[in-house]
């Protein structure tokens, strides 16, 4: 083993020479406050397994090393730790995932768990992970990343049956509400609205919510996920043109994509624009949903609506940190936050889409499972009484959902509109919502 890779792993994992060093070692890795996450429970398990990869994918910086660390620092000092961006890691890693394996002998034969951070920056991450799937080693390998690297198809096949993959995303609404165990049913709905107040214009990134000056976190951290990571993993020539496709997505969030019109105000290509929009994507910054195709002649074939994953990146583009109350941008911004709760929540077997007809009508979001059928809008308005507009209507005659939702600011009421249960609720509500339609992801 080269000396000075000898070296930088002892330096980063001193507790292979002390083992008393573990505790204080690992405090390092974890903030003063740690909010419990939903995926706890499944990394927790995945941990515990020998036969498969744990693969923790999400956006740079949700908290995805800090989960791991926090579930680590109760099992010892059994840990080996690899941070992949580092040059002399990435060149240890290229080699045999059988000699690495050898090589980690030397630094003892109580080493439970390999811990690799940051692993998109492997060039054959996918080959390599395999290499230590087949090995059998007796080792728990666990690996933290943007799943941008899962894109490649290669990636996916190489992993096929050898990864178990849980996702960790900025926090949710539950998530920094706590639990409220022992308050008053209105005291624990006051929390949670000033939660969602705060959340819909800064967002749910650790750093930021955690922090007394979150739009600085915000400002930081765009330009390392939009310049940096986005930039430089994907070796984008014209970072500037791939910042104001974001910009423009930011201030179109929840609109239809237009090619040709972001090409002009971009200044590139259309087909450039698109692949900066799949970047974006895979970084996880952006998504796109598609339309719902229903089988109605009357619906429209339209172009995917885009949304951030973030309320704050995207305030962070535009829009600033204004308070809700007296922004311009509360539609969009109140829509953009219900597609990130619904998308950090909603479980793999259900699907996410909107519904549009070719003569206007429009549903914000259809969540779609086997043959069940459900539907939320998003209304920044503080209705005075239950009401439906068209298009809502249109949607029910037409499918006949289990249940729709109407998110708003004022009114909770629930009554039967035909086949369909329909809700008024407010925002505080809407994980309640999909937790009960069966919907949300299970820990």
């Amino acid at each position: 083993m080269d000396p000075a890779l000898e070296r930088l792993v002892l330096k980063n994992n001193p507790w292979l020479r002390d083992a008393h060093s573990w505790p204080a070692a690992v405090r390092v890795h974890l903030p003063e406050t740690f909010v419990a996450r939903k995926a706890e429970p499944s990394v927790a398990a995945a941990l515990g397994r020998r036969d498969k990869v744990l693969l923790v994918t999400g956006p740079r910086q949700a908290g995805k090393s800090t989960l791991v660390w926090h579930l680590l620092e109760t099992r010892g000092p059994h840990v080996l730790y690899l941070n992949c961006e580092e040059a002399l890691v990435r060149n240890w890693c290229s080699t045999s995932p059988t000699l690495l394996l050898d090589d980690l002998r030397r630094f003892g034969k109580t080493i439970a768990v390999l811990f690799l951070d940051e692993v998109q920056h492997l060039p054959e991450v996918g080959l390599f992970l395999k290499g230590l799937a087949d090995a059998r080693s007796g080792l728990a390998v666990v690996a933290t990343g943007s799943s941008a690297y899962e894109a490649r198809e290669a990636v996916r096949e190489s992993l096929a049956g050898r990864a178990r993959r849980v996702g960790v995303f900025p926090f949710t609404l539950d998530e920094v509400a706590g639990e409220g165990h022992g308050a008053a049913p209105a005291v624990r709905d006051a929390v949670r609205r000033e939660r969602f107040l705060r959340a819909v214009v800064f967002g749910g990134y650790p750093e930021a919510w955690l922090s007394d000056s979150p739009a600085d976190v915000l400002s930081e951290l765009l330009d390392a996920l939009v310049l940096r990571d986005a930039s430089v993993l994907f070796r984008i020539r014209h970072p500037d043109a791939l910042h104001r496709i974001a910009a423009l997505a930011a201030r179109q969030v929840g609109s239809l994509v237009n090619l040709a019109e972001w090409a002009a105000v971009g200044g590139i290509d259309a087909k450039t624009v698109a692949s900066y929009l799949y970047l974006l994507e895979q970084s996880h910054i952006v998504r796109t949903i598609r339309v719902f195709a229903g089988g109605k002649r009357r619906e429209l074939a339209a172009a995917p609506k885009v949304f951030f994953v973030d309320n704050g990146l995207r305030n962070a583009l535009s829009g600033g940190f204004d308070d809700y109350a007296a922004r311009q941008d509360q539609g969009p911004l109140l829509e953009n936050w219900v597609f990130s709760e619904i998308a950090k929540l909603l479980d793999r077997k259900t699907l996410l889409h909107y519904w549009r007809t070719k003569s206007g009508a429009e549903v914000d979001f259809v969540l779609v499972r086997n043959d069940r059928l459900v539907g939320i809008e998003a209304k920044a308005s503080r209705m005075p009484r239950p009401r439906l507009e068209r298009s809502a209507r249109s949607f029910l005659d037409a499918y006949h959902p289990a249940s729709f939702a109407v998110v708003n600011l004022a009114l909770r009421h629930e009554e039967p509109v035909g086949a369909t249960r329909v809700s008024w609720i407010l925002p505080q509500d809407l994980p309640a919502f999909l937790a009960a339609q069966g919907l949300a992801a299970r820990s």
